[in-house]
């Protein structure tokens, strides 16, 4: 966690909690060296965003960016050599089904997302001749989660006047019922991409994600 609170995971001692900041090099460095070997690399370090691009400040598309995907990058090179020379292990990228259907106001976040998903690809093609499989999870919808309530202080101005009627409709259609994400539904996903060898490269996560895929 990049803020470590045990008290929000029941205790186990399968489980331990550390500093992890997936924008710091050191932190990186020193999570994995605490970590010990590694069988399976799950990226869900994430921030959200939304907002008109005209009202999207560049340091808050640089801070998405840095979290969302240098941060998945730069962990899952961290992790790699161990698994190249063990010649086994499994990296799970997390991204969100907002890639696969284009939506207003989420114009960086959904970049910052897309980008992971070529990245996923791409790497796994890279890690096959080392038994290293690599694949996506991709979740829809999750209001249960704190993920729009930690993405408010990155929303502040970012819909201006002129956006004003389309973030309205956007609000709006969120709360007309529909099909969502649970987070059990996230953790199942991720459990099959680690223990599956046989599924596939994406894997949908939730009602509403498995009706886009």
């Amino acid at each position: 966690m990049r803020t470590p609170c045990e008290e929000v995971l029941p205790r186990s001692e399968h489980l331990r909690v550390l500093a992890l900041d997936v924008t710091d090099p050191e932190s990186i460095r020193h999570a994995v060296e605490a970590a010990g070997p590694i069988d399976a690399l799950v990226n869900n370090a994430g921030i959200g965003m939304l907002g008109a691009l005209e009202g999207t400040p560049m340091a808050t598309a640089r801070e998405v960016f840095e979290t969302n995907t240098l941060g998945t990058i730069a962990v899952t090179q961290a992790v790699l050599p161990q698994f190249r020379q063990r010649q086994a292990g499994v990296i799970v990228n997390v991204t969100s089904t907002v890639t696969l259907k284009p939506l207003p106001l989420l114009a960086v976040y959904t970049a910052s997302k897309a980008a992971i998903n070529a990245f996923t690809e791409s790497l796994a093609l890279e890690l096959e001749q080392f038994k290293v499989r690599v694949r996506l999870v991709l979740p829809g919808r999750a209001p249960e989660t704190r993920f729009a309530e930690n993405a408010q202080p990155r929303m502040q101005k970012a819909i201006p006047e002129a956006y004003a009627g389309l973030g309205q409709s956007v609000f709006e259609g969120w709360g007309h019922p529909a099909p969502v994400t649970q987070a059990l539904d996230v953790a199942e996903a991720v459990w099959r991409a680690v223990n599956d060898a046989s599924c596939p490269v994406r894997l949908a996560a939730g009602a509403d994600a498995l009706a886009l895929l």
